[in-house]
């Protein structure tokens, strides 16, 4: 409640924000902007989290960036880029959509008809393939199925998005093996589990009101065992904050039944490891002649490259286990009986599990341990990857795709006449690359922060600045406005929580959440300015401006009535989104089918894939002396890219964020000491470019050996665009070779 209220007072947000909080992840309310944790059905009176109510307050701030702002003697663009990210974020809502004038090297003001039609006539000339259209994930579902159309129309598939930053490798890697490219678990299945293993995911920072189904499986004498290299305290113990006893007492549900640091890397041995124990318990068993541990019918009848898998857990030893892995050969023996005598397990897993070279190969080792005994698709079990962003599955569900077969292209040539491009597009490493070789000749982006976001961002500065056209959607000022291309817009939205008046009404959205589930959202503050205007609208001005007339595009109308766009959508996708004005408020939200929940699996063989490990690591780079493996995390204060504060009180940081967390034993090892100044500098074998990121404070920290933490986005600069997932592309931030040097 403390962070909650520092935020409430430093970010000026009004007493009507409060209201939004009531309102928050309620049937007819506003879904949070902030994680994409499902909604429950049945609702308690404070739907939200610390993070959620931050991420309301800060955008509901009474701060206004308006012209006068960027007229301001010190406020040129090139003094702004000394700003942290913090104090640019806190110079308010931005009120007008501005042009960045190079005279004066400041943006001004510009009408927005002015605006769309000189981006209108930039994009028609430049080469189609030379353009992307990124999109972050904030955007609600008609406004994404519209940009997507936009993009297509336009002629490229050129339409990277956030999940491909960070869940990427579960699309690719969980389609591969079970033929779902999202995870298979429901509400429902929450409260009949009774045990979870968690791998690289933190619930305390990144999806809080988790906490609470945590919570009620302890109560009904559940087990969780958790993997992580860092000690995150929401996996530790947990104190209800709507429970006044339990505020009023400090009293703690301790949630993490064991917790194991496996170190940076190593959770396909840690997990092949805890198969190798239910394959010797499952053998010992048969041998006695009691019930199998393996669910042999299950494997018989739904899964192929069993025997193969079973023959590596055999053959794999020990030594080597503990070694890829970390863990000692006790300890996962530990885990894996709290899995043999649980009836229904979940597995669930965030981008510390999937941010590796060899991500993906984690997610079919957790697959092989939940299908062993049967733990996907019935009541209870499942695989459960916890997103970020709170519609960045809903993005790709409605089109925001680069790769052309994940799209009905027939359909949209039916509904809208024209020849959508079959081409596969740029996924978001294609387009840090092409903006590095000075390829990329224009972006649009809806949303985000992308200059801070991604990899390699030094050049990713220069890179996005050599840029012909430069297209910011924002509600708030960010470091990626501060290096303009040769033209640069930024077009201010509306926020989720606040009123979409249009021509036939107040209008709604919709998103989908990591569960699968499509609810609507209104807004009900007003807006923060009367210039602002609404993703969609904004979609649309640039889409009449751009395109050839074509009477089936509909830009107008579409903007008037968002209900038609919905419609756009159950044509485009009707298995999916049957009824869709008529379900939108369903309270909790309505299921896109899963088949993988049902046991259909969509994969080549028909069959749920078992996986035989080609490696032990998922880290992608031998070990060598002096070389330490960097995994990037966020703090307690900040969302994505948006740093609210310097409190990560849940580590015991305060006051800033430059800092590595080191190992005890390393540290001395290395001959440094806790609180020297050091700088961590690249040791990465794949290219020659020196990456160095100074001025941070050493810090001991209950850390693997081998394993140093820093924070992200500040690390960016040292994780090299081209060290990523192998089959999905996505950054490998949970695992970069650095070297650790005093200053």
């Amino acid at each position: 409640m403390k962070g909650i209220a520092r935020i409430y007072a430093e970010a000026s947000a009004s007493p009507g924000a409060l209201d939004s909080l009531r309102r928050l992840n309620k049937p007819k309310g506003v879904m949070c902007v902030s994680c994409a944790w499902p909604k429950p059905e049945n609702y308690s009176a404070f739907e939200f989290c610390e993070n959620g109510a931050k991420a309301t307050l800060w955008e509901l701030t009474s701060d206004r960036c308006t012209p006068a702002f960027f007229a301001e003697s010190s406020h040129t663009v090139t003094a702004l880029r000394d700003w942290s990210d913090h104090e640019l974020e806190k110079s308010g809502r931005l009120t007008h959509p501005m042009k960045y004038d190079a005279a004066s090297d400041r943006y001004v003001a510009i009408g927005w008809d002015d605006a769309f039609a000189q981006i209108g006539a930039t994009l028609r000339d430049l080469p189609r393939e030379d353009v992307v259209f990124y999109a972050s994930g904030h955007a609600g579902l008609e406004a994404s199925y519209l940009y997507a159309l936009l993009a297509r129309a336009y002629g490229n598939n050129n339409l990277p998005q956030s999940s491909n930053m960070c869940h990427e490798t579960t699309s690719v890697g969980l389609k591969k093996v079970i033929g779902s490219p999202v995870g298979t678990v429901t509400f429902a299945d929450l409260d009949e589990t009774d045990c979870y293993f968690f791998f690289g995911q933190n619930p305390g920072t990144n999806s809080p009101r988790f906490l609470h189904n945590l919570k009620d499986l302890k109560d009904r004498g559940g087990k969780i065992v958790t993997f992580n290299p860092v000690i995150e305290q929401g996996l530790v113990s947990f104190v209800d904050p709507q429970d006044p006893l339990a505020m009023m007492t400090g009293k703690e549900t301790i949630i993490s039944d064991q917790y194991h640091q496996v170190q940076s890397g190593g959770d396909v041995a840690a997990i092949l490891g805890l198969c190798k124990v239910v394959v010797e318990v499952d053998d010992r068993a048969r041998a006695a002649g009691w019930d199998a541990i393996i669910d042999h019918a299950f494997i018989a009848e739904h899964t192929t490259g069993f025997d193969e898998f079973v023959a590596c857990c055999r053959a794999t030893a020990w030594a080597d286990i503990e070694q890829a892995s970390g863990l000692t050969e006790a300890a996962l023996r530990d885990a894996a009986m709290v899995y043999i005598q649980a009836e229904k397990v979940i597995g669930v897993y965030g981008m510390g599990f999937t941010q590796h070279a060899h991500g993906a190969l984690n997610i079919a080792m957790l697959v092989n341990l939940l299908l062993l005994r049967g733990n996907i698709g019935r009541p209870g079990t499942g695989c459960c990857p916890v997103r970020g962003h709170s519609n960045v599955q809903g993005q790709r569900t409605v089109g925001v795709a680069e790769k052309a077969h994940l799209v009905p292209l027939d359909r949209l040539k039916a509904l809208f006449d024209f020849d959508p491009p079959t081409k596969d597009g740029m996924h978001v490493v294609d387009a840090v690359q092409g903006l590095i070789d000075r390829k990329v000749r224009g972006i649009i982006s809806l949303g985000g922060n992308l200059v801070r976001a991604v990899p390699d961002q030094q050049r990713m500065e220069e890179g996005w600045a050599a840029q012909d056209l430069v297209v910011m959607v924002s509600t708030k000022l960010n470091r990626s406005h501060l290096y303009p291309g040769k033209a640069a817009y930024i077009l201010p939205c509306l926020g989720r929580a606040e009123v979409d008046a249009q021509a036939s009404g107040h209008q709604a959205v919709t998103s989908e959440d990591s569960f699968s589930m499509i609810s609507g959202s209104v807004g009900h503050r007003p807006p923060a300015s009367e210039h602002l205007k609404s993703e969609l609208a904004i979609v649309a001005g640039i889409a009449k401006a751009t395109l050839a007339p074509n009477p089936k595009l509909k830009w107008d109308e579409w903007t008037g009535d968002y209900s038609r766009v919905r419609d756009l959508i159950e044509a485009t996708y009707p298995d999916d989104f049957r009824d869709f004005n008529r379900r939108m408020f369903q309270p909790g939200g309505f299921w896109r089918v899963n088949d993988a929940a049902r046991r259909v699996w969509n994969t080549d063989s028909g069959k749920a894939v078992i996986t035989t490990p080609s490696r032990l690591s998922a880290h992608g780079f031998a070990d060598k002396p002096g070389r330490y493996r960097l995994l990037t995390m966020r703090s307690n204060d900040q969302f994505n890219t948006t740093v609210y504060g310097y409190s990560d009180r849940f580590r015991g940081i305060e006051g800033t964020r430059d800092v590595v967390l080191m190992n005890p034993a390393d540290i001395a090892e290395a001959g440094l000491a806790d609180g020297d100044k050091v700088k961590l500098v690249s040791d990465y074998d794949g290219d020659n470019v020196e990456r160095v990121l100074g001025g941070l404070t050493l810090i001991a920290y209950n850390l693997p050996r081998g394993t140093v933490a820093g924070y992200y986005p500040e690390c960016n600069v040292l994780v090299p665009i081209t060290h990523h997932d192998e089959t999905s592309k996505t950054p490998a931030s949970k695992s970069v070779p650095v070297r650790v040097e005093a200053l």
